[in-house]
């Protein structure tokens, strides 16, 4: 399992997985793989200084990666008490009222904050922090970051990845200086387009052509499917959901709840939705997303107000430890996920079945 991508970025197998989890993502890159830490999480810079001094010491010298949250465009942005203003009242008292009729409690006091990391302004200082240190990689889960901030990283030596759900969308990016395009399909987890991954990834590889590599995403938690993007034309996957059932991910301690959530749910058990952060992102179907579907809910708000709106709910919920409530991003392949395994089996079980699945049609190609 060796592409271009592999030499480029010194990684044993072309498998790149985002996660929240620094713990996840050091696993990931010392298994052969590229770990990418998605920065969102973190609303002070030095909260991520110190976890990516952690990342740089306990990656064996093996890359890895940052994902950031950034709108190309550059939105009107004050503090967020001035954003926050702009939430309808409706919107408030829906909120509350729901979580009390999901027997949420409050948070205590103590209860952090998870909404700055989706600003524009906070996303620009996860950059600057992460290029004091040895990423290879910076990723934007909004698609193309602005052009002075592709500059930056290529200046720093790092390459610029950026999500797609669309040819139309990938030769933006490209027009705009990004080296690496993830071809997002319809079952992914979090942010996602509405073409599936067999249809968006060869359109995307064709559309970009072959100088600019193409990353397949969206449904991805097996060898063969690994091989199955690979035959599509991408040099490597992205993938996302499979590390949320791994041990490593367990120390995060942010998701009570969420194991005997996923492990229950099938495929057909995640919804795509505007509730988590104004833009469509699949997540698992629970009562609160249910919530949302019923007569008297307000519609969403757009991005970052709707963050603002849930960033305290999803944290009650996530506290509260309820499988019947969480709210999680998580794309179709959780009906796969059955089991919470560590981080080394999960990839030896992804290279193993690719090996076998290319074994195999070899030899019905040789028929």
């Amino acid at each position: 399992m060796r592409t271009p991508l592999c030499e480029a970025f010194g990684i044993e197998y072309p498998i790149f997985a985002f996660t929240p989890s620094e713990h996840v993502a050091a696993a990931v890159s010392r298994a052969g793989g590229l770990g990418v830490l998605g920065c969102v999480r973190f609303n002070d810079a030095d909260d991520l200084d110190r976890t990516l001094d952690w990342l740089d010491e306990n990656t064996d010298g093996k890359p890895y990666g940052v994902d950031v949250v950034m709108p190309m465009k550059i939105p009107t942005e004050g503090t967020s008490i001035d954003l926050k203003a702009m939430i309808p009242e409706e919107h408030l008292t829906f909120v509350e009222r729901t979580l009390q009729q999901l027997g949420i409690p409050p948070l205590p006091e103590d209860g952090r904050d998870g909404v700055l990391g989706w600003l524009h302004s906070v996303a620009r200082s996860h950059v600057d922090v992460a290029l004091k240190h040895r990423p290879v990689l910076i990723a934007n889960a909004l698609g193309s970051p602005p052009v002075d901030v592709i500059e930056q990283a290529h200046a720093a030596g790092v390459k610029v990845a950026a999500l797609a759900g669309a040819a139309k969308h990938a030769l933006s990016h490209v027009a705009n200086g990004v080296d690496i395009i993830v071809a997002q399909g319809y079952e992914a987890g979090g942010h996602t387009g509405e073409v599936a991954s067999m249809v968006l990834t060869p359109d995307i590889v064709d559309a970009v052509g072959p100088e600019v590599p193409v990353l397949g995403a969206g449904g991805i938690g097996s060898g063969r499917q690994i091989a199955a993007s690979l035959a599509l034309g991408s040099q490597g996957v992205w993938t996302g959901s499979i590390w949320l059932g791994t041990e490593e991910y367990q120390q995060l301690n942010s998701h009570a709840g969420w194991v005997p959530a996923f492990t229950k749910a099938t495929s057909s058990d995640t919804v795509r939705t505007r509730i988590y952060t104004g833009k469509p992102a699949r997540l698992l179907k629970s009562k609160w997303t249910e919530a949302w579907n019923e007569e008297d809910a307000p519609s969403p708000l757009p991005m970052p107000l709707q963050n603002l709106l849930v960033a305290e709910a999803h944290n009650r919920i996530n506290a509260a430890g309820d499988p019947e409530v969480v709210s999680m991003p998580v794309g179709q392949i959780v009906g796969r996920m059955n089991e919470v395994r560590p981080v080394s089996e999960v990839v030896a079980d992804l290279v193993a079945e690719f090996e076998a699945t290319v074994k195999r049609l070899d030899g019905v190609a040789g028929l």
